[in-house]
């Protein structure tokens, strides 16, 4: 980002404009500020892959609202990231239907293909793994997202085959598998 296309706040953080005028395009559907808090925060992620506390003070800021009230909301969903992720985040799906279809053996071997547990990143910032309590795929359980992409009818060879080499750039298959 270069400095013209930043807004400086009080706050000593910053926004941009395109991000600004996204927001404000959010606020003329909503009632008042606070409403677009979810649409807002997703407009800055997409920017820049995460929320960062200056980032989050700054939407805060502009919804007229705290940045506790904003945290809170922040926090409540699990796609809204407070920390650095990876360039594909893999949501693990742990439900009670995962888990009776041998989840935590899949997830175990997923853990050691790549290296990470839940909550990290790999050494090459290719992938975040991220428990979910459900991704409403339960007929085809277990189950799990890379990126967009819902992976169902999980077994150990399956992980083996998506991830066969976690170096390449484009190593999980595309699309409902």
């Amino acid at each position: 980002m270069n400095d013209a296309q930043m807004i400086q706040t009080d706050l000593g953080t910053v926004l941009t404009r395109e991000e600004i005028r996204q927001i404000d395009a959010e606020l003329a559907h909503v009632p008042y500020k606070a409403g677009a808090a979810i649409d807002a925060l997703k407009i800055v992620q997409a920017q820049r892959g995460w929320v960062s506390d200056e980032s989050l003070r700054a939407i805060a800021k502009h919804l007229e609202m705290s940045a506790e009230e904003l945290d809170g909301v922040a926090t409540f969903y699990n796609l809204i990231y407070r920390r650095p992720v990876g360039e594909k985040v893999i949501l693990f799906c742990d439900s009670v239907s995962c888990w009776i279809c041998g989840c935590d053996a899949i997830k175990a071997k997923l853990s050691a293909k790549l290296g990470v547990d839940y909550g990290e990143t790999t050494a090459d910032n290719q992938y975040t793994l991220l428990p979910v309590p459900c991704l409403g795929a339960c007929d085809r359980a277990p189950v799990m997202m890379v990126a967009d992409d819902l992976i169902t009818h999980l077994d150990e060879a399956k992980i083996d085959q998506l991830f066969a080499d976690v170096k390449a750039e484009d190593s999980v298959a595309g699309g409902e598998q």
